[in-house]
C-alpha cells in the first residue's frame, strides 16, 4: 500500500453488509489504496457513530470516510471533531441537518417507497429491552433496493440483509461533519428508498460536490466504478 494515500474507510447503511462495498473495495485497491468496510452495527445512531469513530481513531494517517444510505447519517456524526478525517463522502445516503433523522428527510420530497415493502421483526436485546428490527420483504428487495442488479445477485443480497433497528431511522442527527469537512455526494437517479430530490436537496444544502448517475439504491452494487473514482476524486482533492 502506498504511505502517502489515505486509508478509505467504506459504512454501509440499512438492510446491507459490507459485501456490498466489494467492488468498490476491489477498484480502489487496484489504485493502492488503503480500504477498511465497517460492519455497522445498525444498533443506534448514536452508538453506531461512536462504533466508526473509534475505527477511524485506529487508523494511522488520513482517512476518506464513506457512507451509502444510513451510513451518511453515521459518519457525518462520527467524523465531528476528528482532524484525520480529510474527506467525506455520501453515496445515495443521508446528509442530515443537527436533530434530522432518516425517516424524517426520506420523507421530505415523494418518491420513497420503502415504507410499504419493510417486515418489523420484534427482538429482545441481552439487556432484557425489546427492539423492532426492520428488513425488507424478500420478495420486494430486487425492485425497491437493487432493480438494476442481477436478480440472482439481489436473491443473495435480501437473503443476506442486516437489519436495522427501527429507533435508529428515527433517531435525531448530532452537530453534521459535513459543515466543517468538505464532502462529495454520488445522487442515484433511480432511488427508491431515498428520493433523488432529497439527495440533491441535502447535497445542495452542504454545498458538496455532486456526481449524479442512473442508478438504484445499491449503487455500489450496480456501479462500483463510479462510486470508486467519487471517492478517489475525493482523496486526490484533500490530500
Amino acid at each position: 500500500m502506498s504511505a502517502h494515500k489515505p486509508t478509505i474507510v467504506l459504512v454501509h447503511g440499512a438492510f446491507a453488509d459490507a459485501s456490498s462495498w466489494n467492488g468498490v473495495v476491489d477498484k480502489l485497491l487496484a489504485h493502492d489504496y488503503p480500504v477498511i468496510a465497517v460492519a455497522n452495527p445498525l444498533r443506534g445512531l448514536t452508538s453506531d457513530a461512536e462504533y466508526v469513530r473509534q475505527i477511524v481513531k485506529s487508523v494511522e494517517g488520513p482517512v476518506v470516510l464513506v457512507g451509502h444510505s444510513y451510513g451518511g447519517s453515521v459518519i457525518s456524526n462520527a467524523a465531528k471533531g476528528l482532524p484525520e478525517v480529510k474527506a467525506l463522502v455520501f453515496v445515495a445516503a443521508f446528509l442530515p441537518e443537527e436533530g434530522e433523522s432518516a425517516v424524517t428527510l426520506s420523507g421530505k420530497f415523494p418518491g420513497s417507497t420503502l415504507g410499504d415493502t419493510l417486515r418489523p421483526v420484534p427482538v429482545t436485546l441481552p439487556d432484557g429491552s425489546q427492539v423492532m428490527d426492520l428488513y425488507i420483504e424478500q420478495a420486494k428487495f430486487h425492485e425497491q433496493f437493487a432493480a438494476d442488479v442481477p436478480e440472482e445477485t439481489t436473491a443473495v443480497m435480501a437473503a443476506t440483509q442486516r437489519p436495522v433497528v427501527e429507533a435508529a431511522l428515527a433517531e435525531g442527527a448530532s452537530a453534521p461533519a459535513w459543515r466543517d469537512i468538505a464532502s462529495w455526494v454520488l445522487v442515484a437517479d433511480g432511488d427508491r428508498n431515498i428520493p433523488p430530490q432529497v439527495q440533491s436537496y441535502m447535497a445542495e444544502r452542504a454545498g458538496a460536490t455532486v456526481m449524479k448517475v442512473s442508478a438504484s439504491h445499491a449503487v455500489s452494487v450496480s456501479r462500483p466504478g463510479d462510486v470508486a473514482r467519487l471517492i478517489n476524486e475525493a482523496a486526490q482533492a484533500t490530500a
